[in-house]
């Protein structure tokens, strides 16, 4: 049984991760927008300034007009325009890998932990009692996964970078063994307490409102168990989960992103330091950069999710 719910919720995630992974590429584009701790803030063809030089006397002075931010579709085609739309699939592999990795884990533990608890004679799990199974089973995963999602973002955000700065990852592997060898086998971990946090909340919100409104539609009678509630379910939990974990995310790719020369001091001392001059710097809303591609794709994650979930469960219920 342990192991079945591993399996299912594998398949599961392997395919809403690859299905929805161009969206969350624009999104840790949008997150990583304004951040004052770029390389060459200049190639970020996304937010553009033009300088106007013009000269009093012996005085020089220069005026920028910065643009407004872009959003998720304007960098989408910005994308496609510079790098080619194969861009839009760039760490593709990290993203498969992290599912095998952290999602097979919470959705196989959360399985674990939900039927352990369950109380045998009502059949009935309290909201509390789901949320602390996602709490552990995100956290756990998230730990296993960390080398996958720092290798993930780093991939989605390279075309960002100038060109002779650039990490150009060939692959998952390949950026896994540039990082173990240049900045060292902690690196695989950065961000992993970030990682940590938000896979916990992620997950707690996610499988616990899922659950939750799922079981809420069935007993009122609102629907049958089938795709319309499935899909009812998935919207709310995505919602909620998106809500909760944004500012952490946005932290947490700011944080893995961040490069680390030998002999040079950090952009970020850690993550608080991140969270603080990334508020002061560009203000509170800040945190919730990149939202909507985040709310546009935990939609259709979750809900391929959840929907794949319960197909793959239909399919091996009899083994």
């Amino acid at each position: 049984m342990g192991l079945k719910g591993f399996v299912e919720g594998g398949i599961a995630s392997i395919v809403a991760g690859a299905s929805t992974h161009p969206l969350d590429l624009i999104k840790v584009r949008m997150q990583l927008q304004g951040e004052s701790a770029v390389p060459n803030p200049s190639v970020q063809v996304y937010r553009q300034a033009l300088a106007m030089n013009s000269a009093v006397g012996n005085v020089s002075i220069t005026q920028v007009v910065s643009q407004p931010r872009v959003g998720p579709v304007s960098i989408g085609v910005k994308i496609i325009q510079s790098e080619g739309v194969a861009a839009l699939f760039s760490g593709v592999s990290a993203t498969i890998l992290r599912q095998t990795l952290y999602s097979t884990t919470r959705m196989g533990l959360y399985d674990i932990l939900k039927n352990k608890w369950t109380d045998k004679e009502t059949g009935k799990l309290p909201l509390t009692s789901k949320i602390a199974a996602g709490l552990i089973a995100g956290g756990v995963g998230a730990a296993v996964g960390n080398p996958a999602d720092v290798a993930m973002v780093r991939m989605q955000a390279d075309g960002r970078l100038p060109i002779d700065q650039r990490r150009n990852y060939k692959s998952v592997v390949d950026a896994l063994g540039q990082m173990t060898k240049q900045e060292g086998v902690t690196s695989l971990w950065r961000g992993s307490a970030l990682t940590v946090n938000r896979a916990m909340i992620v997950t707690a919100s996610q499988l616990a409102t899922y659950d939750q409104v799922k079981e809420m539609i069935l007993n009122k009678g609102v629907m049958n168990d089938g795709i319309g509630t499935h899909v009812t379910a998935s919207f709310a939990a995505g919602f909620v989960a998106a809500v909760a974990s944004n500012p952490i995310d946005v932290i947490k790719t700011r944080v893995m992103n961040m490069k680390v020369a030998p002999g040079e001091v950090p952009p970020y001392s850690g993550a608080l330091d991140c969270a603080l001059r990334t508020v002061k710097d560009e203000g509170p809303m800040a945190l919730y950069k990149g939202f909507i591609p985040t709310i546009s794709r935990q939609g259709p994650f979750t809900v391929v999710l959840f929907v794949t979930l319960e197909q793959v469960r239909k399919l091996l219920k009899d083994y």
